[in-house]
């Protein structure tokens, strides 16, 4: 006590400083310890969200992208195949129609709901009709015929109602999906597909 009543001014300063001082930084430190677990659960509360808007967004992006694989409806689909073909638009929706049941019993169940997922509800129907759990063995050939016979359409008329067909499924679902359906058709209707005519 004396020695203090003896410190003036700046020594008194000085002295009142540094017994702060340490005290000062002693309550920062502290504070800081308290402080952490706050800012970390904040942080990890900002992470989350943070991780959550992401997977939002993808899923959204996924939902765009599913979307922007059905570029075409029903009525655009039976459309561009009268157009192609010459047919009226009856007559391209009964192809259209007789195709996809036909080329349906040519797929695995898996695969034919992959298909109807990709297709407008109205196309999808003869998909559904037409899926067995015996996968049928038949080519171009024969799939013409049956369409043919179906259609009443003259054979010529059917294949290049066939092929048609299924260049505009090309272009109405996703490529993944298309590459998946012409292994399962096999080489005949691919090599069909890409003949002129």
């Amino acid at each position: 006590m004396h020695a203090l009543l003896s410190l003036k001014g700046d020594d008194f300063s000085a002295w009142r400083q540094g017994r702060r001082g340490p005290k000062r930084e002693a309550d920062r430190a502290h504070a800081g310890r308290v402080d952490a677990p706050v800012v970390s659960a904040a942080r990890a509360r900002a992470r989350a969200e943070s991780a959550w808007q992401a997977c939002k967004g993808a899923r959204r992006s996924s939902q765009r992208g599913n979307e922007g694989v059905r570029r075409m409806n029903e009525k655009e689909f039976v459309h561009t195949v009268a157009e192609r073909t010459g047919l009226s638009r009856q007559e391209a929706a009964d192809l259209t129609w007789a195709t996809l049941e036909t080329l349906a019993h040519r797929l695995s169940p898996g695969e034919a709901r992959d298909l109807i997922a990709e297709l407008p509800q109205g196309l999808a129907q003869p998909v559904r009709r037409g899926t067995t759990d015996r996968i049928e063995r038949f080519g171009h050939h024969d799939s013409v015929r049956r369409v043919a016979e179906r259609t009443m359409l003259k054979e010529e008329e059917a294949d290049r109602g066939v092929r048609t067909v299924l260049t505009v499924l090309r272009e109405a679902i996703s490529e993944k999906e298309f590459n998946d359906l012409m292994s399962q058709l096999g080489t005949d209707f691919s090599q069909a597909l890409e003949s002129p005519g």
